[in-house]
């Protein structure tokens, strides 16, 4: 075909019509539906922009709180803390200030496993609709060594963003086991901890904003590829951790394990459970986070351990509460399965014989309906009903019968 007669593929117009005619493979294009499709997406980019800022500009801490209520039952302060912080941070975006520079509200979550800390850090990206990176601490190490680099937090949020830079850059980071990468000790060694206070540092520079160079497919296995620059100042980090045995550093620091009649009056009125009530940051750092990382994360906040009332609730309650899912699941194959009430409290009973939190919900359910899952889809079973002798009989036969023995 000679070059009078190349034509564009989308629009028809023939090159001597146009001012440019790109060639592809099989394929051409003008100048003209270049301009029209650039425009295209210049507009679509926009119109996501305002509606990233419209849906900030309409939020509150209250409207926060009560989206949280719907998915995470108790944990009242948490979730006041949480939606106060977002609240102020995505404020902080959406006016940009010339003479007063408003620092990040990164926050910090202690509380034992299975009470919510990353479920609050989901739902608040999900109300948000921003990407979220999820993170596990306990894999990264200091740059060079065997394990993961600081820098793949943010390779993760860019994958969750589609790597949308702009929208990567007004993400969340949830940091998980943060208590992991605790300082050995405060005696300086000639060994490095490599994943410890070294990771903490490394920390530092992704957590108080800065430009960074981040591998778009993640780490050293690549070493060949084109970094992306990504600026951290406008990502929300989220850090959550059991901080086991932190109680006694609280306590020590309250004088409550000394002899006396003041203090015995005090170890009276705080119970074991509240005791994480009156955290300080100086707790954190005696624990083994360093103060720089704990300047970062200048919000703290505390979820208790979950007792019957609030596991009873979770299983029923929330949008997404396990018996819910459940019900749905078999409604697919046209079942109807009815939890009955002694059945539920006997499940949550368990849970807190195990200590496996709200996790240890999912796992005894799983257990107790495995068969059922199994056997009634195809079966012509129109209805299932569980009560407690039911949930009794399976838990004596499945493996959670020798967790108490072992413990």
């Amino acid at each position: 075909m000679s070059e009078e007669n190349l034509s564009c593929s989308f629009c028809g117009l023939s090159k001597l019509q146009t001012k440019v005619l790109v060639a592809g493979q099989d394929a051409h294009i003008c100048d003209q539906c270049i301009e029209q499709a650039f425009s295209i997406l210049n507009h679509q980019k926009t119109n996501e922009d305002l509606a990233i800022s419209s849906d900030i500009s309409d939020l509150s801490p209250k409207k926060i709180k009560v989206f949280l209520d719907d998915y995470v039952v108790g944990q009242e302060y948490a979730k006041k803390i949480i939606s106060v912080s977002v609240y102020n941070h995505y404020k902080r975006i959406s006016h940009e200030s010339s003479d007063i520079e408003i620092e990040k509200s990164n926050v910090i979550l202690v509380g034992p496993t299975g009470t919510g800390k990353t479920l609050i850090a989901k739902t608040i990206a999900k109300m948000l609709d921003v990407p979220i990176a999820i993170v596990d601490a306990t894999v990264l190490t200091e740059a060079g060594y065997v394990g993961e680099d600081v820098e793949n937090i943010l390779t993760r949020l860019l994958q969750a963003s589609d790597y949308k830079i702009e929208k990567a850059e007004k993400g969340i980071i949830f940091i998980d086991e943060i208590d992991k990468i605790s300082r050995k000790n405060d005696n300086p060694s000639i060994t490095r901890d490599v994943s410890g206070e070294g990771v903490q540092q490394a920390l530092l520079k992704l957590m108080e904003g800065s430009i960074v160079n981040v591998p778009p497919k993640g780490g050293r296995k690549h070493p060949d590829q084109n970094f992306i620059k990504l600026n951290t100042e406008n990502i929300l980090f989220i850090a959550g951790g059991a901080f086991a045995g932190i109680e006694k550093i609280i306590s020590k620091r309250m004088n409550m394990n000394a002899v006396g009649f003041k203090n015995s009056k005090l170890k009276s009125s705080v119970s074991s459970d509240q005791i994480i009530e009156f955290i300080k940051p100086n707790d954190l750092k005696e624990f083994g986070l360093i103060p720089e990382i704990l300047g970062r994360l200048p919000v703290i906040s505390y979820l208790k351990d979950l007792n019957f009332d609030t596991l009873r609730r979770i299983l029923v309650e929330p949008k997404n509460a396990l018996t819910k899912q459940y019900v749905k699941l078999f409604k697919y194959d046209d079942i109807d399965i009815v939890f009955k009430s002694d059945a539920l409290d006997f499940i949550v009973n368990k849970a807190l014989e195990y200590k496996l939190g709200a996790r240890g919900l999912r796992s005894i359910c799983e257990a107790i309906l495995v068969d059922y899952m199994f056997e009634s889809p195809g079966s012509g079973i129109k209805k299932i009903t569980i009560d407690k002798n039911y949930v009794d009989s399976k838990l004596s036969d499945t493996q959670f019968s020798s967790i108490k023995k072992a413990s």
